[in-house]
């Protein structure tokens, strides 16, 4: 049996080896979070999403990564589900919230996914910060799924804050620029 193998870009460790290590205002934090999308679109290394988690005590970055469904040839390597498992993997438990006191943060270049939207609370984040927004993603025509409407007071019922719009027009210009370039649209029904 194979194992499954996803890797980061090459570029990646590098680029946030020039970064700094702790950020604790989410609008730095998702400063960083759109400079990994932009990049990795300028690289053509995945979809034009980024993800990464930090401690909400102290700002320190856990785990960072961009999408790589293309590359990797797998559905699941969505950068909130890599962000997260790197997080996890690095701290060496699968509740982020058990493993960093005070909790940590999920900041995404976009709204989550269904797929993503359901790993989130099993992460054990307490607060998620988007860039775009689910009908910013659908409009450049990647298949979101199926979601509530009210997802962000379930979130809340779950004791998950959610901070939508950061950086929005940011984020928003990176969708727009991968779909400028011909990027890959991947997905449910998607045709390349």
């Amino acid at each position: 049996m194979q194992a499954i193998h996803i890797t980061h870009p090459d570029w990646l460790p590098a680029l946030l080896a020039h970064q700094p290590s702790t950020l604790t205002d989410p609008t730095a934090q998702m400063a960083l979070v759109l400079t990994l999308a932009e990049e990795t679109v300028r690289q053509h290394s995945g979809g034009p999403f980024a993800a990464a988690v930090f401690t909400r005590a102290d700002g320190q970055l856990l785990g960072a990564a961009v999408n790589r469904v293309g590359p990797s040839h797998c559905s699941l390597a969505h950068a909130e589900m890599l962000a997260l498992a790197s997080a996890q993997q690095r701290l060496g438990d699968d509740d982020l919230g058990r493993a960093c006191p005070g909790g940590c943060v999920l900041v995404s270049s976009a709204e989550p996914c269904a797929m993503c939207m359901g790993a989130i609370p099993w992460s054990g984040v307490e607060a998620l910060c988007c860039g775009a927004r689910d009908s910013d993603v659908r409009a450049i025509g990647f298949d979101e799924g199926d979601k509530p409407e009210n997802w962000v007071a379930g979130y809340a019922q779950r004791g998950i804050t959610v901070t939508r719009d950061l950086l929005r027009p940011r984020a928003i210009a990176v969708l727009e620029h991968y779909a400028a370039s011909g990027g890959e649209h991947y997905g449910p029904g998607a045709s390349t």
